[in-house]
């Protein structure tokens, strides 16, 4: 409606608004995805660029501070598709939100200084893989669709992180299938092997 009534006041004006508009119906896309549905894999969660695999200590704030994970992290800027997907099949154990920053989501601080939301996720060996949605420069909003308790199928839909953002995955008991400065593609892409 606005787009519109600055088309009426001002051809340029509208313009920029129609360009806007568009943009923003582009971002909420959510098209359909085909997942491997073998939990010997994980999956990507999220679209973008894998910006980081390291060795880290697990997520303090889920008291998993005491041990050794993998974390994968997937950065997505303002032209990817923001909803996050399941990495694997399993029970939702635990969800945490946490207020914080909003740096930069490809700088490594994003993991610990951002707004974020954790998803711990255990699948049917016991292994507990921890998705975490966080908050960029331009993104305001963390969206979680699921809560502790429910069952889902490895692609299954999570939620979104609205406008620039990042993904973390942290596991054990996974080799790596990706390498830095890959694009991955949510429910598609092969990020570990069991």
């Amino acid at each position: 409606v606005i787009t519109f009534v600055l088309l009426l006041i001002n051809n340029y004006l509208g313009l920029i608004a129609l360009v806007i508009t568009i943009w923003v119906y582009y971002f909420f896309r959510d098209p359909e995805r085909f997942s491997i549905k073998n939990d010997n894999y994980l999956i990507s969660p999220a679209d973008g660029i894998i910006s980081q695999i390291v060795e880290v200590n697990g997520p303090a704030d889920l008291g998993m501070d005491g041990k050794k994970f993998t974390r994968v992290s997937i950065f997505m800027n303002i032209f990817n598709c923001h909803v996050n997907r399941s990495p694997i099949s399993g029970k939702v154990t635990q969800i945490l939100y946490k207020a914080g920053k909003y740096l930069n989501a490809s700088l490594d601080k994003a993991s610990e200084d951002n707004e974020k939301n954790y998803v711990k996720i255990k699948n049917s060996h016991g292994d507990e893989i921890v998705l975490v949605q966080i908050a960029g420069m331009i993104a305001r909003r963390i969206v979680c669709d699921t809560k502790e308790g429910d069952k889902l199928n490895q692609g299954d839909r999570i939620g979104m992180i609205r406008f620039g953002s990042r993904a973390d995955v942290y596991y054990e008991n996974y080799e790596p299938l990706v390498k830095v400065g890959q694009t991955a593609i949510s429910g598609e892409t092969l990020l570990a092997k069991n």
